[in-house]
């Protein structure tokens, strides 16, 4: 049986690095080598005959997403040296079938992409009648964010046609083997193996993974990917995938060196009132952060008897916008605990005050069920109804800052280098 196709989705912006990395990804077993959209735009066709000129021996694609004018755009990448032209599925009838004459003139083949089409198996038939070489069952950035899964829709393209389907969107090495164990012929992988440190074994792993078809996924529930993926990011990560959002201000932690993350249980408190807090307790689940706002921070709402009991109940840490006491007792149990003071008095349990409602959280609005992640940079609130998007959002920034620190550290390279600094100012 014909071997499945491997291809690299260079989705980058600079050329030098883009050739680095087809170098390293060829070493790891791929066929196939993808000018990505983002890099035809900062480069331009240049970046495609450079890496034809480069990797004569590997079909080169140029993933156009062309919407109109399909003759002129397949032309100018086919003379460029592309093999393959990617146009979009959302094109007019006419747009690709002018492509496809384009591409039986120049040399090249036609790839649909499906990405955002509206009905994917209607138009993947389509597609088909029409003559193009290619479909590809394509699930974007911005919709992997939001948990949209390709294999949903692949299962069902491939039941309905008969030209090669091709896939991509987030894949691994596990969803690739799935991928093609449902009939894809070709697997395009772009982040999971550009981003790596080590791209010849990330694009290895996958081959490996392709080539033995495991075909077997497990899909994990939200919560626990969410929680997953924000295991594995800092907090920094996250406010660089909210658009340099802030943290809690003057919040800091008791016990350096200790994460949390989990879901937000609110409490709303007045200056030293520690019945609600302690009521929290109770009220938190397994893996839930306490979030605590004070009226003010003269007398402690918190202290080593609730931070044993939160152990008992397995909850992830405490926030507290007010003070705590007990300190050497905490810290001595390494509980996660972040607070805005510290003071030796505690105040009484009135039981002013309310659980799971809305607060202000060292200036940051903070809902009941919103994720909290917190590191030893700050705490950083995440709204529920972004965090899968937010989550997958800071694994992409933390899986592209350590392609940029292996640079920096196995090549001697400044960042200003790394990211073309200088080409990318702002124009004034």
């Amino acid at each position: 049986m014909e071997k499945p196709i491997l291809q690299v989705a260079l989705d980058i912006l600079e050329l030098g690095r883009a050739i680095e990395i087809a170098e390293e990804a060829i070493k790891g077993g791929i066929d196939w080598i993808e000018a990505g959209t983002p890099l035809i735009k900062s480069e331009g066709m240049n970046s495609i005959r450079e890496l034809k000129k480069r990797f004569r021996e590997h079909k080169i694609v140029a993933d156009m997403k062309t919407i109109d004018t399909g003759a002129v755009e397949v032309e100018m990448a086919a003379k460029s040296g592309a093999d393959v032209v990617i146009i979009l599925g959302l094109s007019n009838n006419a747009t690709i079938a002018e492509a496809i004459r384009a591409g039986r003139k120049y040399g090249c083949q036609i790839m649909v992409d499906l990405i955002n089409h509206p009905k994917p198996v209607e138009r993947a038939k389509e597609l088909e009648e029409l003559g193009v070489d290619y479909i590809n069952v394509h699930v974007g950035i911005d919709q992997q964010m939001i948990g949209i899964d390709p294999i949903e829709v692949l299962k069902e393209v491939v039941k309905n046609v008969n030209i090669p389907i091709a896939t991509a969107g987030g894949l691994d090495a596990e969803r690739a083997s799935v991928c093609v164990s449902l009939g894809a012929k070709i697997v395009i992988v772009g982040s999971n193996i550009v981003k790596s440190r080590n791209v010849t074994e990330s694009a290895k792993k996958i081959r490996d993974a392709i080539d033995k078809k495991f075909g077997v996924y497990f899909k994990k529930s939200i919560d626990e990917e969410i929680r997953e993926l924000l295991m594995k990011v800092s907090t920094p990560n996250v406010s660089d995938a909210m658009h340099r959002a802030k943290a809690m201000s003057n919040i800091y932690p008791l016990v350096r060196g200790k994460k949390i993350v989990g879901k937000a249980v609110t409490v709303n408190t007045m200056d030293g009132d520690w019945a609600k807090p302690v009521e929290a307790i109770n009220v938190a689940g397994e893996g839930d952060v306490i979030v605590i706002k004070c009226s003010g921070d003269t007398a402690a709402v918190w202290g080593e008897l609730a931070t044993r009991s939160c152990l008992n109940r397995k909850i992830s840490g405490v926030i507290i916008d007010g003070a705590v006491r007990d300190v050497d007792d905490i810290r001595a149990l390494g509980f996660p605990l972040f607070a805005r003071r510290e003071v030796p008095n505690a105040g009484e349990p009135k039981g002013f005050g309310e659980i799971n409602v809305r607060i202000f959280c060292g200036g940051i609005e903070v809902n009941p069920g919103d994720w909290i992640i917190s590191d030893d940079n700050g705490v950083m609130v995440i709204p529920k109804q972004r965090a899968y998007e937010i989550a997958r959002r800071a694994f992409e920034v933390k899986k592209a800052e350590d392609r940029i620190r292996g640079e920096i550290e196995e090549k001697g390279r400044t960042l200003a280098d790394v990211v073309e600094l200088y080409k990318w100012e702002k124009v004034r």
